[in-house]
């Protein structure tokens, strides 16, 4: 497993030095994506995450509560919302908590804000990874703080947390192309592998071509970790798999299942699994 930023982590796959990648989200790559499928150098062999919502402009639910004029994007540039979001190192601009470094959402926020006007409303803050682009949300969540900022559906805080999306124009293909002052279009999430693979481990991509990951189902699992603030993402799996063992035995081999449940009955974690 690799881990990287958005556009290194996709040349990697164009070039071959990644084999797969599991969140090519479009239309954030949309551009990159069309170029290096025309010329051959990577194939989409299913979805990954389904589709998914994004936005730069989340606050919590109970924020519109205290303030249900809060509601659009415009209202931003109201003294009263940038006062609410400001903090001393932001001149008196609201702080908004952006997509992390390294993220193709990054680059398309920041053309967002600027398409919008609110280039003197807002000031910018691009965390440096997703957990600490979680940790802000969860911290001020915790303490009834005003926030605003970056969040997309399949994240745990929104997972968990009630949160609500400031209103923005409806996306259109010709605002995307020019300005982006609209809304984000529901990504698609889809997998990805360089062509090599097909010929060197078909076996590993009539998997991928079977995948599925159901968000309703994470959302158990997502809400079961921030109940257990100690356990691992391996307690977790096994969490489910004991309750789940219906549905996944249908996802392998007889021999795989009778391995498995060997394991969970011993509260092991199977032999084969990557360490954490």
């Amino acid at each position: 497993m690799v881990f990287g930023a958005t556009l290194p982590l996709f040349q990697g796959l164009r070039r071959g030095d990644i084999q797969v990648s599991l969140e090519i989200w479009l239309p954030n790559q949309i551009e990159a994506w069309y170029e290096a499928e025309a010329s051959g150098e990577v194939v989409e062999v299913g979805k990954s995450l389904g589709n998914d919502w994004q936005s730069a402009f989340v606050i919590p639910a109970y924020l519109q509560e205290q303030y249900p004029d809060l509601d659009s994007v415009e209202d931003l540039k109201d003294e009263r919302f940038k006062a609410l979001f400001a903090t001393p190192e932001t001149g008196g601009k609201a702080r908004l908590v952006s997509c992390v470094i390294g993220w193709a959402c990054e680059e398309v926020n920041a053309t967002q804000i600027e398409g919008y006007g609110l280039e003197e409303h807002v000031h910018v803050m691009n965390p440096g990874d997703g957990a600490a682009l979680n940790a802000d949300l969860y911290g001020a969540y915790e303490k009834g703080e005003p926030w605003l900022g970056y969040q997309w559906g399949t994240n745990d805080p929104a997972l968990l947390l009630d949160l609500v999306r400031l209103e923005e124009p409806v996306h259109s293909d010709e605002c995307w192309s020019t300005t982006k002052a609209c809304a984000y279009e529901d990504a698609t999430i889809v997998i990805a592998v360089n062509p090599d693979l097909i010929e060197v481990a078909p076996d590993v991509v009539e998997m991928l071509r079977a995948w599925g990951f159901r968000i309703s189902l994470y959302r158990e699992v997502a809400a079961w970790l921030d109940e257990n603030s100690d356990a691992s993402s391996n307690d977790a799996a096994l969490w489910w798999l004991n309750g789940n063992v219906d549905m996944w035995r249908g996802w392998v081999t007889e021999e795989a299942a009778a391995a498995m449940e060997a394991a969970l009955a011993e509260n092991e974690v199977p032999d084969g699994w990557p360490d954490e």
